[in-house]
């Protein structure tokens, strides 16, 4: 039974008549009147259509599923214990969360250093993630995490240059590039350009690699959003215009006469722009990567979604044999922007059971000796248990945790924090921190130290996504000592537990009941 009325929800800025009395299966008022304006989902949708597909408002918001699956993160615990240690000597005096290495390297040369175990999977053309790339940006950089530069930005920027079918300028993406490069520190994270089917029909790898100097790309099958291509809305017709000239499915059409004028009347205000699906081959796909790799990339990621068993198969093995540098592997339930809303949660596979399966899938490479690459997992992180969660289950092989919501929540409220600074109108919850940026972000002291006379440049929704890392950090380090786990490579699926057995079935993590059994019997 759901939880929620699959009749309304937030997401979509719809509500029940009578939201305490609702039919289970459908999700209706128990009784549906006659004269009622239809605030609900089949109301809205009778008057607006296909509008009522996707999260509202667009550009403002991201959405994940409300759905709730039958095993999630919290059906795992994280396990602790009294002896021992694993990276440090096993010394109080030295045996401190504090002492938790949280750097890793990643890639078959382990040539990418990371600061913090996090990647942010791509942020592409939506307006959430253009309107907030200051933040992610340079939040990212100075965190020495990966940031992903996603599907469609040339193509979207409407200064792009484009002669013959190629991108030969986009401003937007010189910027995202450029930007994230200026706040790097040592070395550690990297800036990573992706591309779709009508971004590689534009030559995006080539121009970011030749023009922009970037080193690290990737190929993108799908997201654990939705099954289809990208979708953004466009509330400009010559824009919607520009985009079906480039190449892209544009609804309604945005030449016909009929739909010029209903859009100029009123009738309706946003055209939507998709993608198209990508196409899987083990020939070209290994062709492709070596083709990168003879271009100038230096490492080379696949991206892959929440899609059946035999296609994520397909994501290990392929990787495995054009020896890609990460796989990220992102499961069902969340969006950063338009994806539909019954998609994200009628579609796919979950999270955990994703991570599971592919777990399974490089287990079997890797003891016939094959190549597995290094794996990020993604769907649904936020907070520091999750992110240790998600390395055990994908161990040994996850070495990263993909979450892209999240740190676009934590630069909005930064960004959101500036403002309200800048008009001197901060409510009281935030005031009884401070009256200045200095008093309420409480990583200024540290962002003040590294950067050397830079920290003014820095902008309240950068140090909203720095000050959200400095907190998964803490956490992070505090469960690891518990388990006295001192350093990342240590950390195993032996350090947590399932709850029940249905999620000890699905995932292979033992049951809380059985972990540590025969230890247990050799102690008594």
């Amino acid at each position: 039974m759901p939880d929620y009325s699959i009749n309304a929800t937030g997401a979509t800025l719809t509500k029940l008549r009578t939201p305490e009395s609702y039919t289970t299966i459908s999700g209706m008022c128990t009784t549906c009147l006659d004269g009622c304006p239809g605030p609900c989902e089949i109301g809205r949708s009778a008057l607006r259509a296909a509008e009522m597909i996707y999260p509202q408002p667009f550009g403002q918001v991201t959405a994940a599923s409300q759905k709730r699956y039958p095993v999630d993160l919290s059906d795992f615990n994280v396990m602790g214990s009294a002896v021992g240690a694993y990276g440090v000597e096993a010394d109080p005096d030295k045996a401190l969360f504090t002492m938790v290495d949280l750097t890793t390297a990643i890639g078959r040369d382990k040539g990418i250093k990371c600061r913090l175990p996090f990647i942010i999977p791509g942020l592409g053309s939506t307006d959430v993630a253009k309107n907030n790339w200051d933040g992610l940006a340079i939040g990212a950089a100075l965190a020495g995490v990966p940031l992903t530069i996603g599907e469609n930005v040339c193509g979207m920027d409407v200064q792009s240059t484009i002669v013959n079918g190629k991108v030969e300028e986009s401003p937007d993406l010189r910027r995202r590039v450029e930007l994230y490069k200026k706040w790097q520190r040592d070395g550690f994270g990297r800036i990573v350009v992706q591309s779709n089917v009508e971004d590689t029909r534009l030559g995006v790898f080539e121009y970011a690699i030749k023009k922009l100097n970037v080193k690290v790309v990737e190929l993108k099958w799908g997201q654990g959003a939705k099954n289809i291509g990208g979708e953004v809305k466009i509330d400009d017709l010559e824009k919607a215009q520009l985009l079906y000239e480039r190449g892209y499915i544009v609804l309604p059409d945005p030449t016909d006469p009929a739909v010029i004028e209903a859009f100029k009347n009123g009738t309706f205000r946003e055209f939507e722009r998709h993608s198209r699906l990508g196409m899987v081959d083990q020939d070209q796909f290994i062709q492709a990567v070596a083709n990168l790799r003879d271009m100038g990339a230096t490492h080379v990621f696949l991206k892959t979604g929440a899609y059946r068993p035999a296609d994520l198969a397909r994501a290990v093995k392929f990787a495995s044999l054009a020896k890609i540098d990460l796989l990220t592997i992102d499961g069902a339930g969340g969006g950063t922007g338009m994806s539909p809303w019954r998609m994200m949660n009628e579609w796919g596979i979950p999270t955990v059971e994703l991570i599971s399966l592919a777990r399974q899938y490089c287990d079997r490479l890797a003891k016939r000796g094959e190549y597995v690459p290094d794996v990020a997992v993604a769907g649904g992180f936020i907070l520091e248990d999750q992110v240790l969660k998600g390395l055990a289950l994908g161990a040994p092989f996850a070495k990263l945790v993909g979450m892209a919501r999240s740190p676009i929540t934590a630069a909005m409220v930064g960004k959101t924090i500036g403002r309200m600074l800048d008009e001197g109108n901060l409510p009281g919850t935030i005031s009884k921190y401070g009256a200045t940026r200095d008093e309420i972000f409480v990583t200024a002291p540290e962002l003040k130290q590294i950067l050397n006379g830079r920290y003014s440049e820095v902008p309240c929704s950068a140090m909203g996504l720095y000050t959200y890392y400095a907190r998964l950090a803490q956490g992070l380090r505090q469960f690891m000592c518990g388990g006295r786990k001192f350093a990342l490579e240590h950390i195993t699926r032996e350090d947590i537990c399932a709850l029940t057995r249905t999620a000890a079935e699905v995932s292979g993590i033992r049951y809380v009941m059985d972990i540590d059994k025969e230890e247990v019997e050799t102690i008594l």
